[in-house]
């Protein structure tokens, strides 16, 4: 239970929770986008790994294309030789016709054997150098994930103490501030891009939207007798000589 206080007070009070919450923003800053950055990029790495097993995939395919394509021709080089040795024995020309046409097409597929040898080969070579690339890709981004890791955990360290240090005061202070106020700090702090729930006045206008405040309202605010929020964004404002002190 918040004990009695006057309305400075409680500005006092909200402004203090203010500065320290900043600093624990400030505090989370620091890690910033790393962790989120780690993330997508151990995402990459395993989109890499997958894409550089395809290839690997790729490569053993052609090869073993190759290799079936080289047992084809020894196949028909030796059916070649066959229909050569049955040619001097035939009876007729029509048997030796019949032979003659077999050679010609077994010559045919070992030309096309030889042609998609070299198509394989072809894909064998670029897909070895995409390989290649892809793999020191992979080894760079490995390298980068681990500094990324190294810095968020160097950062995670230095900020530690601080911010355990930031959220025992912040507890502290909250205890002072009446449940229904510091609800509509937290409300403001959350929804404000800039999280900044509490103001001071700034040349004679609002510190968090900047805009002008009459000058009979800025005489309210620094009398201290009453919360005043802005008008126009509903930030708390306090004057400038609080936020001074």
């Amino acid at each position: 239970m918040a004990e009695k206080q006057t309305v400075e007070d409680k500005l006092k009070h909200l402004y203090k929770l203010q500065i320290i919450d900043t600093e624990i923003d400030n505090v989370q800053k620091l890690r910033g986008e790393l962790p989120e950055q780690i993330k997508d990029m151990e995402d990459e790495l395993e989109g890499l790994e997958t894409r550089n097993s395809k290839i690997e995939t790729e490569i053993n395919n052609f090869s073993e294309a190759v290799a079936e394509k080289k047992i084809e021709i020894k196949s028909c080089e030796a059916k070649i030789e066959k229909y050569k040795e049955q040619q001097s024995t035939v009876k007729n020309n029509r048997e030796y016709d019949s032979l003659t046409k077999e050679i010609e097409f077994q010559a045919l597929e070992i030309q096309l054997c030889k042609k998609r040898i070299k198509e394989y080969n072809l894909g064998v070579g670029q897909k070895k150098e995409l390989f290649s690339n892809a793999k020191e890709n992979f080894k760079e981004k490995k390298t980068d994930l681990k500094q990324k890791k190294t810095e968020l955990k160097e950062i995670v360290t230095e900020t530690k103490k601080n911010e355990e240090s930031l959220e025992k005061k912040k507890i502290k202070l909250e205890k002072k501030i009446e449940p229904q106020l510091l609800a509509a700090y937290k409300r403001l702090h959350a929804n404000l891009s800039n999280k900044l729930a509490v103001v001071p006045v700034d040349r004679s206008s609002c510190g968090g939207c900047f805009n002008k405040i009459p000058p009979q309202r800025q005489l309210d605010i620094a009398s201290r007798k009453r919360i005043i929020v802005c008008e126009h964004c509903g930030r708390i404002l306090v004057d400038s000589q609080m936020g001074e002190e």
